[in-house]
């Protein structure tokens, strides 16, 4: 039986103990050490208060925190629903460059074929020498078709003739990948809006979940871009990755106490296999104890 998600994460997140088992409260020793774990300032405020508010009752601190951060996580805790109905399922995939997006839509993938979906990718992002290529070898070695033009292409003319194609041969989900960006980058963001357009010309519907992937090792740069992508394009869903190099897990408590966005996958590794539902309890109490 695999490991479960809180043992994978303790073992794999960097960060020490925010709060050892028997401390004592220390207000500005905690909020430190939230702070250095970019849990952001507006929750590290409801966390150290609900730790005080724990001294004074008796109650561990450890316990106190713990079960804060996993308040403050549990409206991220909604895992991806696909819907029957749809078919295709369309799946739009944003993010900045680095962030682990083409890999995670490989990932992705993967666990729907898995649990029996039909999966099918569209290669949108035609401007990033050889991303084509690349998506079509996690195409090629999952087992699942990729719809592409080649460099260059209109990414909203392959999202349009992927719908098409994966509505002709019944796909379940149609995961479309698109270039990396920043949201600074206008014409990149307009974009976007163009390939929205065009699948909602198929189905008014789709893309009927917009996925944004974020660097969980960026800490509170990853905030800013899920601020900045959802104000922009309107994101349903993160997939937080890279937080087996991490120290700063705490970055998952800041997006949610701000924007509670739901957190579908979180990603832990790079085997295909590491992308798992996000957990608030598991990754609250991984968070707390720290890797020891």
């Amino acid at each position: 039986m695999p490991p479960r998600l809180f043992e994978r994460l303790r073992t794999r997140l960097k960060a020490a103990p925010l709060v050892d088992t028997g401390e004592t409260f220390d207000a500005e020793t905690l909020e430190t050490r939230l702070l250095m774990a970019d849990v952001g300032v507006t929750a590290t405020g409801d966390i150290v208060a609900a730790a005080e508010q724990a001294s004074r009752g008796g109650e561990l601190i450890a316990t106190a925190v713990e079960k804060q951060i996993e308040t403050l996580l549990e409206p991220a805790a909604k895992p991806l629903e696909i819907n029957a109905t749809a078919r295709p399922f369309v799946i739009l995939v944003t993010g900045v460059n680095g962030s682990g997006k083409t890999t995670s839509i490989a990932k992705l993938a993967h666990r729907l074929k898995s649990e029996g979906h039909g999966v099918m990718l569209a290669a949108c992002d035609t401007f990033r020498a050889a991303a084509v290529e690349q998506l079509e070898h996690w195409g090629d070695r999952i087992g699942v078709p990729v719809m592409s033009q080649g460099a260059g292409a209109d990414p909203a003319a392959v999202a349009f003739d992927a719908w098409q194609a994966a509505h002709a041969r019944g796909i379940d989900v149609l995961i479309v990948d698109t270039a990396g960006r920043l949201h600074t980058q206008d014409h990149l963001m307009a974009e976007l809006g163009k390939i929205r357009r065009v699948l909602a010309r198929h189905d008014p519907n789709a893309p009927h979940e917009t996925l944004l992937v974020l660097d969980g090792h960026t800490g509170q740069n990853a905030l800013m871009q899920a601020r900045e992508f959802t104000r922009a394009i309107g994101t349903t869903g993160l997939v937080i990755t890279k937080l087996d190099g991490s120290a700063k897990g705490g970055a998952v408590v800041a997006i949610t106490r701000e924007l509670e966005l739901p957190i579908r996958f979180i990603g832990l590794g790079e085997s295909i296999d590491d992308l798992e539902p996000f957990n608030a309890s598991e990754f609250a109490a991984a968070l707390v104890k720290g890797k020891t």
